[in-house]
């Protein structure tokens, strides 16, 4: 006996029919599936013991430095690389000027990373020293993860731009998400 409140309806009833364009549909997108494969990885597992070959440090001379020069550029005066912030890739450091025909023209020491997309310059990630600073930068180095400099700066606005008189030892460390600076006890005036 039939509920006369739910009629029954044709669809509802499954047929052979049914089945088989079920079937034939999965079988096409089984068969689709196989035929789109990924490209194969191209990592390989080496010997034991075997160094994987590390990433590039990023190249300085790929990178707009946000330095006002004018017409007559700017001059990467030294470069350092090394892992900042533990994730296996060197990043490098670039202490960098306008470039000038006399006098020590303040610099600043940028970190730059990898691309954020393949292909892509360089991006400029992190400012330690700005240019605005005044300061001139010597002995510039990455090791064990911090980045130290003497930073050479000026007492007054009557020392002469070519005779620094002051002078500072400073590391940088990637702490929290961002570097944080350290300084030596001053050093006495030069």
């Amino acid at each position: 006996m039939q509920n006369a409140a739910v009629p029954e309806l044709a669809h509802t009833h499954a047929r052979p029919v049914h089945w088989l364009a079920t079937a034939a549909a999965m079988a096409g997108v089984v068969a689709l599936a196989g035929w789109l494969q990924p490209e194969a990885a191209k990592a390989s597992q080496g010997a034991p013991g075997a160094r994987v070959a590390a990433a590039p440090a990023p190249d300085t001379a790929a990178v707009v430095y946000p330095l006002q020069c004018g017409s007559v550029g700017t001059r990467v005066a030294s470069r350092a690389t090394g892992d900042l912030d533990g994730d296996g890739s060197p990043e490098t450091v670039a202490v960098v000027h306008c470039r000038a025909g006399s006098g020590t023209p303040p610099s600043g020491i940028y970190v730059l990373t990898r691309p954020a997309v393949k292909g892509a310059p360089p991006r400029l990630v992190a400012t330690l020293a700005d240019p605005r600073e005044k300061l001139s930068v010597l002995g510039l180095a990455v090791q064990d993860g911090a980045v130290t400099a003497t930073l050479l700066g000026y007492s007054s606005a009557s020392v002469p731009r070519c005779c620094p008189d002051q002078e500072q030892k400073a590391k940088w460390r990637w702490q929290g998400g961002k570097f944080v600076r350290s300084t030596q006890s001053p050093a006495p005036s030069i």
